[in-house]
Formats: C-alpha cells, sequence, structure tokens
C-alpha cells in the first residue's frame, strides 16, 4: 500500500509541475508584445500586465439599483421625428370673440299625407243615431272644394218627444292672383213637435203637432288678396241669403248684399262698411216686409300700443215698417303691456234684426203666427281687458252697459200653452253685463276653457226677462292620453229663469237652474280608423230651458270614424 501510493503521489506532483510550465510559457510570448509598449521609465521587474476574463454576463437581484429612476438630463442625443402636413381649405376667423352658435338644419321630413274624407256612424239609446260625411279635393293652393253631410236623429219617451237635425252642402275656394272667391250652398232641416205638456193639466195636449223647418241658403264672398304694401286700397264684397218654410204655413226670405273699402296711409286708415238686406215673412194671415240699410263710414289711427276707431252707424229701416237712427261707432285699445294686458273699450249701437230663422235657432216651439218687429241697441258701453300670459294663457273679461228698445221675448202662448209668442218689452231696457273667459293649455296634451256670462235686467214694461237666465258658466277640458286615446269633458251651469203665464190670470212661474254634464272619449285603433263614446246629461235630470219641455234624461252615442 506505501508503495502504491508514493507513485501516485510523484505522477501527481509531475502533472502539476506541467501544466505550470506550460502556462508560463504561454504569458511570456503575449507579454513580449507589451513589454515594447510599456514606458522606458517603468520600473524593471513590476508586474504592469492586466488579466481580462471574458465571460456571458449573468445579473444579479443588486444590479437592480443600478437602474435610473429618473431620466438622464444630460443625454444630448436629437431627436426628430417624422411629421406629415395637411393643408385645410378653411377660412381662419381673425375675430376672437365667442360667436353665435350655427343652428344645425334638421333632417328633411317626408311630407305629411293629409286624409281629405272622413266618416262617422254611430247609435245610442233613444233611438239615436248619428251619421256624418265629409269629403274634400285635397291639398291646392289654388283650388279647393268639398261636400259633407250630417244626420242626428233621437226620440224620447214622451209622445212627440223627437229631435232630427239634417244638414248638406257644398263649397268651394279659388284662389287667384289678386283676389279670392269663396261659395256655399247649403240645405238645414229640423224636425221636432210640440211635446210640451203641463203636468196639472195633462190632457191640454192630447195630440201634440210636429214641426219642422227647412232652410235653403247660400253664401259667396269676393276678397282682395292681402299685399305687403301699408298704402293699399282694400275691398271686399259678400252676398248670402235662404229661403225657409215650416209646417205651420210660414214662409221667409232674405237677401243681403254686403260691401267693405278701405284706404291705409301707413298708421291712418279711411273706409266704410255698407249693407243693405231685404227680408220678407209670410204667415197664414199677413204678410210683411222687413227690409235695413247701413252705412258705416269710420278713420281708424294705429300705433305701436294703441288703436282708435272713430265713426258712426247710419241705420235705416224701411219697408211695412219705416225707421231712421244714428247710432254712435267708437272703440279704442290701449297696450299697457304688448300681448300681456291690453285695455279695451267702446260705444256703439245697432239694429237688432229679427226673424223667423234666427227665432227657430233659439226656440223652434213658436206660435204660427208672430209679430215681426226689430229691436234697436241704442247704446253698448264696454271696457274690459285681455291678453295672454304666456303661450298657455289666454284670458279676457269685460263689463257692459246696454239700453235696448223694443227688446223681444219667448212667452207661453194664452191658447196653446205648448207654444210660444213672442212680445217685446215697450220701452228701454237696461242690462248690466259681465262676462269673463279663460282658456289654459296646462301642457301639450291638457286643454281646458272656460266662460262665465251674468247678466242683471231692468225691463221697462215686462216684470222679468222672460226665459233669460242671469248667469250662465260653461267649461270644458280635453286632455290626450298617448297618442291614441283622447277624452273630453264639458259642463253648462244655467241659472234659474221665469216665464209668464196668462191664463187663467197673469201670473210667473219659476224655471230652475240645471247643471247638464257631459263626456266622451276616442280610441284611434290605426292612424285612420278609431272608436268613440259620448255620453250626455251624466246627472240625467229632466231639466226645462222652456217652460213644459223638459230635456232628455242621460242618453249616450257611440260608433266609429274612418279617414282615407
Amino acid at each position: 500500500m506505501n508503495s502504491r501510493y508514493l507513485i501516485l503521489n510523484r505522477f501527481f506532483i509531475l502533472t502539476l509541475f506541467s501544466l505550470a510550465a506550460g502556462s508560463v510559457m504561454a504569458q511570456n510570448k503575449k507579454d513580449d508584445k507589451k513589454q515594447q509598449q510599456q514606458p522606458a521609465d517603468a520600473e524593471k521587474g513590476a508586474v504592469t500586465e492586466e488579466i481580462e476574463v471574458v465571460r456571458p454576463y449573468k445579473p444579479v437581484l443588486a444590479d437592480a439599483a443600478k437602474i435610473r429612476r429618473s431620466p438622464d438630463l444630460n443625454v444630448k442625443d436629437k431627436f426628430k421625428p417624422k411629421v406629415s402636413y395637411m393643408v385645410l381649405d378653411k377660412r381662419l376667423e381673425q375675430n376672437r370673440d365667442i360667436r353665435q352658435l350655427q343652428a344645425q338644419s334638421l333632417a328633411e321630413q317626408p311630407e305629411l299625407v293629409l286624409k281629405n274624407n272622413y266618416v262617422k256612424v254611430g247609435a245610442g239609446n233613444f233611438n239615436g243615431s248619428l251619421a256624418e260625411v265629409y269629403l274634400n279635393t285635397g291639398k291646392d293652393e289654388a283650388l279647393q272644394a268639398g261636400a259633407y253631410i250630417k244626420h242626428l236623429n233621437q226620440k224620447g219617451n214622451l209622445d212627440a218627444q223627437a229631435y232630427s237635425h239634417q244638414q248638406a252642402g257644398i263649397f268651394g275656394r279659388s284662389i287667384q292672383d289678386k283676389i279670392t272667391l269663396d261659395g256655399e250652398i247649403t240645405y238645414d232641416r229640423l224636425g221636432t213637435g210640440f211635446y210640451g205638456y203641463d203636468p196639472a193639466n195633462p190632457a191640454a195636449n192630447p195630440d201634440p203637432e210636429k214641426q219642422r223647418f227647412s232652410t235653403f241658403g247660400f253664401k259667396g264672398e269676393l276678397l282682395k288678396r292681402y299685399q305687403q304694401n301699408d298704402d293699399a286700397l282694400n275691398y271686399a264684397v259678400k252676398a248670402d241669403g235662404y229661403i225657409l218654410n215650416n209646417k205651420t204655413a210660414q214662409k221667409e226670405n232674405s237677401f243681403a248684399l254686403l260691401g267693405m273699402v278701405n284706404k291705409a296711409w301707413h298708421q291712418f286708415n279711411i273706409g266704410v262698411n255698407g249693407s243693405v238686406d231685404f227680408t220678407g215673412v209670410k204667415d197664414s194671415i199677413s204678410s210683411i216686409t222687413n227690409n235695413i240699410a247701413r252705412i258705416n263710414p269710420y278713420i281708424k289711427f294705429q300705433g305701436d300700443n294703441y288703436k282708435l276707431n272713430i265713426g258712426l252707424n247710419f241705420v235705416s229701416e224701411f219697408g211695412t215698417n219705416s225707421r231712421t237712427n244714428l247710432l254712435p261707432a267708437v272703440s279704442a285699445e290701449f297696450a299697457l303691456a304688448p300681448e300681456y294686458a291690453i285695455l279695451f273699450g267702446g260705444y256703439s249701437g245697432d239694429v237688432m234684426k229679427t226673424s223667423l230663422k234666427d227665432l227657430a235657432d233659439q226656440n223652434p216651439y213658436f206660435y204660427s203666427t208672430i209679430l215681426v218687429k226689430n229691436a234697436v241697441e241704442k247704446a253698448n258701453i264696454y271696457g274690459g281687458i285681455k291678453g295672454n300670459a304666456g303661450s298657455g294663457f289666454g284670458y279676457r273679461a269685460s263689463i257692459a252697459y246696454k239700453t235696448i228698445k223694443d227688446m223681444p221675448l219667448f212667452v207661453n202662448n194664452k191658447q196653446y200653452p205648448q207654444k210660444f209668442d213672442v212680445i217685446y218689452d215697450g220701452g228701454d231696457s237696461h242690462v248690466l253685463s259681465f262676462e269673463g273667459e279663460i282658456s289654459l293649455q296646462a301642457t301639450e296634451t291638457i286643454t281646458w276653457t272656460g266662460k262665465l256670462l251674468i247678466n242683471n235686467y231692468k225691463m221697462a214694461t215686462e216684470e222679468a226677462a222672460w226665459f233669460k237666465p242671469d248667469m250662465q258658466l260653461s267649461s270644458n277640458v280635453k286632455a290626450f292620453i298617448g297618442k291614441k286615446l283622447t277624452v273630453d269633458g264639458e259642463v253648462l251651469l244655467n241659472g234659474g229663469t221665469s216665464a209668464l203665464l196668462r191664463v187663467p190670470d197673469r201670473h210667473t212661474v219659476s224655471i230652475d237652474s240645471y247643471v247638464d254634464l257631459s263626456g266622451g272619449a276616442e280610441y284611434r285603433i290605426k292612424d285612420n280608423l278609431g272608436v268613440y263614446l259620448r255620453v250626455n246629461n251624466i246627472f240625467g235630470n229632466n231639466y226645462q230651458q222652456y217652460l213644459y219641455y223638459p230635456k232628455l234624461g242621460i242618453n249616450f252615442m257611440g260608433g266609429f270614424n274612418y279617414s282615407f
């Protein structure tokens, strides 16, 4: 073991010496070159060589502290980015002030297609039926024409308590370069019966008569078109007439011609209105003519906040009775706040024509022979305020004092209490009245209107203003719920009135006040198709407007409408 160990030890030592000798020889070759480059004054025998070890870089965690956390400001390398330029063809505004924003134009909307024709039908209780048809040529700036037919029928529980109303007409309009022409031909039929009876004496009217009014009428107008010229001469001519007859052998024919000429110079106007009315009335025992001619010259002044009209009303009655009246025609307006509050007032007078047509519209149950006599409104002094409080609220309130000569009144006939005579208050009647009106559009979907009229009568010879209420209140509200449903309601409050009976002696009968409430709704199934329902006299009151003539109770009408 020892000999073997000595042999290995010697071999190991020899190997180390061999490697060391090789290394010294390699370094000497390399150092020969370096020694030539060393300075001459270097100390002989000093070690000056460097050993450079090259190996792959292996970073350690301690090297992270060498990373700069802030940019090196000493770096002066220039960076030149590549930039592309584009010249815009746009005007550079020199004005540095804030400019007004320009409204963006809306997208063009397609033209709305209007429906020219309309049909409405319905049915209800009390044998009620309704039908309406409207026809029109459509949208045309130069020529318009159309026609319509209306029908309404109801029948109550009392004998002859029926109401039937039919209307028909054709109309047209031609718009020319300088003038506009309008024309219309109409037919109106009103049917009813003398169903009135005294509850204390039901046998007084055992066989009620029927009544019917038929009226053929026409209208025509020639009007100069408006021009943007302060000094323009304006004119208009209008003619209308009608022929009326009924089942009680009464007839009336009327023809009227009206004209207007006005000349303007900026804020100054001068003109004249004129008319002539020829009317004839016949019944079973008499025939009269009732003609009226009017001339109304005037001067108008108009400024930014005021209007003043000064004129006269010359009225001449000729025919069976002749009479001439010269009456005032003065009015003025002054704007306290333009559009918001305007004061107005006036002093005027006129002749109020009495005709069978107007009487039938008020009360169709008059006697077969009546006295026709015109009333004269000798003075009408009025004043008030009107205006708008915003775009959705309008109002008007006024007070008037009138003096009327020969005021017409209805009274029950002595022999037939279910019929009415027309009498006249023999003298000057005085009426003090207040009138107020409000219109409100609360939102885009709700609108409301209301009107109040209060009258105080002081008669010349009669005890009261027969059948004329001292107060009337009417109101209407309409609401749009969504795009398909519309509902509305209406209420009428009529104050108490008085009636005159002359059998067996002259005495007064009081008629109670009443409230009539009605409402309706319409639902659009499609754009051109809808259904509706309307209910009248919701409270079901059998009130009377004229003595012995109760109205129908609660009644309804429903159906559909269609446009095409």
